[in-house]
């Protein structure tokens, strides 16, 4: 029998502790700061079976999204230069833009929804959202849908 996959987009703040661990394991295989799993768990405070456990089945999004397309909704602010300065931020990480789409401002908000395709991008997805978040003018940003 065929097994059913699921996929969550859950902010790692309500995570439980021994998926956060499971992934500084991995960041640090990744990053070759430690040479062995052994010394991973050991430097996180994992057992072997725990990281065994979970890593197949713990992933940060950017490597979910590399040469994906991603849509994000953002609600901002009606200000001049804002979705352009949106646009730049998504344009210097190499993404490519395949649409957008833009509310008419309603209480002086619009919202935007932005389809990017990940194939080009230089740097991570995450990196690109903090980025996107902390514009002067960015009410709220999601990830709405991933393929």
């Amino acid at each position: 029998m065929k097994e059913d996959k699921n996929f969550f987009i859950v902010d790692k703040s309500v995570l439980p502790e021994i998926f956060l661990k499971v992934m500084e394991v991995k960041n640090l295989l990744e990053s070759r700061k430690e040479k062995t799993v052994q010394d991973a768990v050991n430097h996180v405070g994992i057992s072997r079976s725990a990281f065994y456990k979970y890593r197949d089945a713990v992933h940060p999004l950017y490597e979910n999204t590399r040469g994906k397309t991603v849509t994000i909704s953002m609600n901002l602010d009606n200000t001049p230069g804002l979705l352009s300065a949106v646009l730049n931020n998504i344009a210097a990480e190499s993404a490519n833009i395949l649409t957008i789409n833009q509310t008419i401002p309603i209480n002086g908000i619009a919202n935007v929804t932005i389809t990017i395709e990940t194939n080009e991008m230089q740097g991570d997805f995450g990196k690109l959202m903090g980025v996107l978040q902390q514009l002067e003018g960015m009410q709220s940003i999601q990830i709405i849908g991933r393929e």
